[in-house]
């Protein structure tokens, strides 16, 4: 049975006292929803604020992007060891990284790998861009991301998968219920022969882009989806509760 998720990643949004004001308006109302697990992915600098204020919450903290390296010259970046024991969910290979710093298949592979050894469950985004799903290669595209994100990974149910088609990410325009579930399913298949059908069968996938409390049902009545990786809706404290809720309700049906 794959315990629904819901992650919210606030991306470069909020100050630190933003930040705690947002969790403060949510809190309450996250720990009563039971049978799923909360994960809140805010700023570098609000990482310590958050994580004493879930402290003994049922939400759980993640981070945004890490290093591979656990330690070095490298300015501005931060290591897995410097966030193991402060949060337990790292995000990696957004199509933000991926689009604006370059980040390739190899590199999100070496941070794939440096998480795991860590002890972070590394949720790891996938996606095809507009024109390559216009030309029929989202399957081609996320195959490839699969495969080269976890060479060389061995299955564990810390990981978790968050399928985001980039043209859909802030912008709007949401991937339907069946084509997502469609996408997702080839992802538990791709993920079937690289490890074998148990691993995947146990892995859950989450849906990404354009997630709102208005569109959440569609996706989360979809067997294939494990959850949503959330963005812009997760700043709004009533719009990523409904999110939340709502999730928990289905899943628990």
């Amino acid at each position: 049975m794959r315990i629904p998720l819901i992650v919210g990643n606030w991306k470069m949004n909020t100050t630190a006292t933003e930040a705690t004001r947002l969790v403060h308006k949510m809190l309450d109302r996250l720990n009563k929803v039971e049978g799923e697990e909360k994960v809140l992915c805010p700023p570098f600098v609000s990482l310590i604020a958050i994580s004493k204020l879930l402290k003994g919450s049922s939400v759980k903290l993640g981070a945004q992007n890490m290093h591979f390296e656990v330690k070095g010259a490298y300015t501005g970046e931060i290591s897995p060891p410097m966030l193991t024991g402060l949060c337990e969910f790292v995000i990696l290979g957004h199509s933000e990284r991926r689009q604006y710093f370059g980040e390739t298949d190899e590199i999100i592979n070496k941070k794939m790998v440096a998480a795991l050894r860590n002890g972070l469950k590394p949720i790891l985004c996938v996606g095809e861009k507009l024109e390559e799903n216009k030309a029929g290669r989202t399957k081609e595209i996320i195959a490839q991301q699969i495969s080269q994100g976890l060479s060389d990974v061995k299955p564990t149910p810390d990981i978790v998968i968050a399928y985001e088609p980039i043209w859909a990410i802030g912008t709007g325009k949401a991937a339907n219920g069946e084509q997502a579930a469609a996408t997702i399913k080839f992802i538990r298949n791709t993920l079937s022969k690289l490890w074998n059908e148990n691993a995947a069968r146990d892995l859950r996938i989450l849906y990404g882009g354009s997630v709102t409390s208005g569109n959440i049902a569609e996706f989360i009545s979809q067997p294939e989806i494990d959850g949503a990786l959330v963005g812009g809706a997760s700043l709004k404290a009533e719009e990523f509760l409904g999110i939340v809720e709502q999730t928990a309700a289905i899943k628990r049906v």
